[in-house]
């Protein structure tokens, strides 16, 4: 949307409009996936974050005229080439100034000629940008859900803390000391009533342990999160991309955790003819891979990282649009086997979901795809270990996200 300034404007066009909007727009350029959408103003760009097409990217920016206010873009349209390059300069200095990027100095090798991509100067988004597009992947998809003010993960149980929830309860070793002075005076009153003693001073009372109470609080929970993302090749395969908006959900989730259930942790794995962890600071940069789809493997590295956790719950986001079709045989070969459900590599996918259930890990899975042996398969795993399968589109994946981790509280503890 087209922001309204009201300051008059001074002449100096790379100040006449937020970095913030800038990032916005270029949003579809820092978060390619390797899909070339025809619809996309960057699509001649190929995603690859060279210097020179960052250049590019931002003189299309500024070009669409989604920046300048009517005053600016009058201005705009009146400079010369050369002029245009003088502040495409000043607007990366200034990203730079404020640590939206980093550029890189180009990579040369002894004897090595030439001008190719990996010869050009390149830049690198940072952690300040990455958690900012987080931000507002996170606005734009909790807008049509009405959400606004989020809390923690609440339970059904109670313990001593100092938010209370109006009920107490007798001190044990290890409460909080949040002492509720009512209820321990009134334990006092009603085993020994109120009477002063020979050589007591009036008023005095007699305390004992069995009299303290304490305030209770509803005890709030900590989510451990590993996000298993689908990076092989048919998430930009049959004319859609499915997994820039599966990045831009993660980022979404990353920033959902930090700063609403900071107690939480989230991890990022992705999946193809075998599986990585990759932070969440790097998500800009990934783009689909090879073509398989290793699930197990997805899965086996998703609860070494679980193990490390000490959190109440334990999960594992799955967003995926096809079939296990890949498998780490013993010996380290990757066996592969593109047509149909292998026998061979859903039954050692199955026995991984198994493990993730023996050690209370709850899978969620959120499918880009509707075949119906593929939904069988992931309704399937679902029944195994108490979670869910959502059949979505990249459209509303999500809101379906979103909505699951917001709604889903600590059910399952008793």
């Amino acid at each position: 949307m087209k922001r309204i300034r009201y300051t008059k404007f001074t002449g100096d066009l790379a100040s006449s409009f937020g970095l913030e909007d800038l990032m916005q727009a270029l949003s579809d350029f820092l978060l390619d996936s390797g899909f070339q959408d025809p619809r996309s103003r960057f699509q001649s760009l190929d995603g690859d974050q060279t210097m020179e097409n960052l250049r590019d990217a931002i003189r299309q920016a500024l070009d669409s005229g989604e920046l300048f206010d009517e005053e600016a873009q009058e201005k705009y349209e009146t400079l010369s080439e050369d002029q245009v390059e003088d502040l495409i300069d000043q607007i990366i200095q200034k990203m730079q100034d404020q640590n939206f990027i980093n550029a890189e100095e180009p990579k040369q090798g002894q004897g090595e000629q030439g001008d190719g991509p990996e010869m050009q100067a390149r830049f690198e988004v940072t952690d300040k940008a990455m958690d900012f597009l987080g931000y507002k992947a996170l606005r734009e998809l909790l807008g049509p859900l009405g959400k606004s003010n989020l809390g923690r993960h609440d339970t059904r149980h109670e313990a001593s803390g100092v938010e209370t929830n109006g009920s107490s309860k007798q001190y044990e070793f290890g409460d909080n000391l949040n002492l509720d002075i009512t209820a321990t005076l009134s334990s006092v009153f009603a085993r020994e009533g109120f009477h002063v003693a020979a050589g007591e001073a009036p008023g005095t009372l007699h305390l004992e342990y069995q009299d303290l109470h304490v305030h209770q609080s509803d005890y709030q929970s900590s989510c451990a999160t590993v996000v298993l993302l689908d990076c092989s090749h048919s998430m930009i395969l049959y004319g859609e991309d499915r997994f820039t908006p599966a990045k831009r959900v993660a980022m979404a989730l990353a920033h959902l955790i930090r700063t609403q259930f900071p107690g939480d942790t989230i991890n990022l794995v992705l999946f193809h003819d075998s599986a990585e962890e990759v932070p969440i600071s790097q998500l800009s940069r990934v783009k689909v891979g090879p073509h398989y789809t290793n699930t197990r493997e997805g899965l086996r590295l998703a609860q070494r990282i679980l193990a490390r956790q000490t959190k109440d719950m334990k999960q594992i986001v799955m967003i995926t649009d096809g079939k296990p079709s890949a498998l780490t045989l013993p010996d380290g070969r990757i066996y592969k086997n593109a047509f149909g459900l292998d026998p061979l590599v859903i039954a050692e996918t199955l026995e991984e979901v198994a493990r993730c259930k023996r050690s209370n890990i709850m899978i969620n899975t959120f499918m880009l795809a509707s075949d119906f042996q593929l939904m069988q398969f992931v309704q399937k795993v679902s029944a195994m270990c108490r979670g869910k399968a959502y059949f979505t589109t990249p459209e509303n994946l999500g809101s379906y996200l979103l909505m699951d981790f917001m709604s889903r509280r600590m059910k399952t503890i008793h």
